[in-house]
């Protein structure tokens, strides 16, 4: 087929108009961006920045465990034993997997070392340098049953390290490097006491064996408490949105400048696989047991022995007339705690200690864990209406292995009647119902039975109880409890020691 002269100018025109689009959409592109645009780009290139510098102060950890001839980290558990072989297994590698090790059956099995005859490593984690000198901050449970550590730097260097001093309380482990290692880059700290919720957050560690990958999110909420097998309840976390992962433990959370506000340590599961909730060791508390370890090896905390809750979601508690508003309810005493003996009872409202007010269990506890062991505080406490200071003196806070039961054997009274009230027996405490009952022979009375279906059974009082107090009014016999009872009105606040641990209980009737 021909085409004619004009139809070959009318081509020419088109091709020509084609050929003039590009130009036309170059000079649209060159269009100079919107200010949102613009602020857009600036925030892109802040993230960048910030991984780029936070990424040379953070290390990635390998660890030797010792793996046992079961291949269950929690081998010996009776609860797990019973399981079904193929749910055993999954919790297994689960557990690994929150370790941040690689499945037992992706491991290689025959030989302990590589081709060059180094150690196997088979748990691996996040870190980031402390000090230029060469010390690490790391999670405890990162390097707890290390044999052998190596740390990875982003430059690709690696170098053995050893466990300067580790906290399993908070989680944390500081590891000293075994040679010096030139253009150590600090991390630098943020006060965590001035993080606010909804500012961005960004983790950088090696998830899943991804080394350097950069997350972001926002600070979802401070002050959060965590049930968790690896940690106590005298700290709070940094909740983040930021996605975190096996293997990030031990990296940081930082701000937009670069500071870091947190130190990684779990993430929140749903059947074994996260759900997008990650929390952090706040950056002034790290920081701070970090310096004690690099200094001491050790961080020791002072403690009181009591158990508490807070005023406000101690329900049974609001029935009690007290003119606390806000504090701590102290619900037993340790036998073995430094606020056994003490002026401290059962029932006592804590509402600031040494004159800081507390109204959580977290602020009292992380107030005490900092005080010296061995000297005085003073607690200002509500008992009943009546405002009142009581003196103890924390001591040094044993491991969960020291934790041992210490009595006191004061003299019984002699005393023998008995008396039915609540729905319960009480009789004076003699040398044969002591023995009896496996009691110690101290001030009070002690429960000897407790009829099925009464007050006394629906809140689990129990034969073998000592009762001391009644409505904070001591009772040393049947017939001072009889009539401590009867001054009650609708409710009895009855403090008891059971199993040698200062507890109580509110016994009140239902309402009709």
């Amino acid at each position: 087929m021909r085409i004619s002269p004009s139809s070959r100018a009318c081509r020419g025109a088109l091709l020509a108009a084609l050929l003039s689009v590009p130009v036309l959409a170059k000079e649209t592109s060159a269009v100079p961006a919107s200010p949102a645009l613009e602020m857009a780009r600036q925030l892109n290139q802040a993230f960048i920045e910030v991984a780029d510098s936070v990424s040379r102060s953070v290390v990635v950890i390998k660890v030797k465990t010792k793996e046992d001839k079961d291949g269950l980290e929690l081998g010996g558990n009776p609860l797990l034993e019973q399981l079904p072989e193929e749910q055993r297994q999954q919790f297994e590698r689960f557990f690994e997997r929150f370790r941040g090790q690689t499945p037992r059956r992706q491991r290689p099995q025959p030989e302990p070392t590589d081709a060059e005859g180094n150690p196997f490593y088979n748990g691996r984690g996040s870190g980031m340098v402390m000090r230029e000198d060469g010390y690490i901050l790391t999670n405890h449970h990162v390097v707890e049953d290390a044999e052998a550590i190596l740390v990875v730097f982003k430059d690709g260097r690696e170098v053995k390290a050893e466990v300067r001093g580790r906290d399993p309380e908070s989680d944390l482990a500081v590891l000293q490097l075994s040679e010096k290692v030139p253009g150590l880059m600090p991390v630098k700290f943020a006060d965590s006491d001035k993080v606010k919720v909804g500012e961005f957050a960004i983790a950088i560690g090696a998830p899943f064996d991804l080394e350097y990958s950069v997350t972001f999110g926002h600070v979802s909420a401070k002050g959060r408490q965590v049930e968790d097998m690896r940690t106590l309840s005298d700290q709070d976390f940094i909740q983040t949105d930021a996605n975190i992962n096996v293997g990030n433990s031990g990296g940081p959370l930082v701000n937009i400048n670069g500071e870091v506000m947190g130190v990684n340590s779990m993430i929140r599961t749903s059947m074994g696989v996260g759900v997008g909730i990650g929390f952090a060791i706040p950056s002034n508390l790290a920081r701070e047991i970090g310096d004690r370890l690099i200094e001491d090896g050790r961080f020791v905390r002072s403690w009181l022995g009591i158990g508490i809750a807070d005023l406000r979601e101690y329900r049974r508690f609001r029935d009690i007339e007290t003119k606390a508003k806000d504090g701590v309810v102290v619900r037993s005493i340790e036998p073995s705690g430094p606020a056994y003996g003490s002026e401290l009872k059962p029932a006592d409202v804590i509402v600031s200690v040494d004159g800081k007010n507390v109204s959580t269990t977290q602020q009292l506890r992380s107030l005490i864990s900092r005080k010296k062991a061995g000297s005085e505080v003073v607690l200002d406490v509500f008992r009943r209406d009546e405002k009142i200071r009581v003196k103890v003196k924390p001591d040094e806070k044993p491991t969960r292995d020291q934790m041992a039961a210490s009595g006191r054997k004061p003299k019984a009274p002699k005393e023998a009647a008995a008396v039915m009230e609540l729905g319960m027996t009480v009789k004076p405490i003699t040398k044969e119902l002591a023995k009896q009952y496996e009691v110690e022979a101290t001030e009070g009375v002690l429960v000897t039975e407790v009829q099925p279906g009464s007050l006394a059974d629906r809140y689990e009082i129990k034969p073998g109880d000592v009762i001391t107090d009644i409505n904070h009014e001591p009772v040393r016999s049947p017939k001072e409890f009889q009539a401590e009872v009867s001054k009650a009105k609708g409710r009895v606040l009855v403090s008891f020691i059971r199993d040698g641990t200062p507890q109580f209980e509110v016994l009140k009737e239902r309402s009709k």
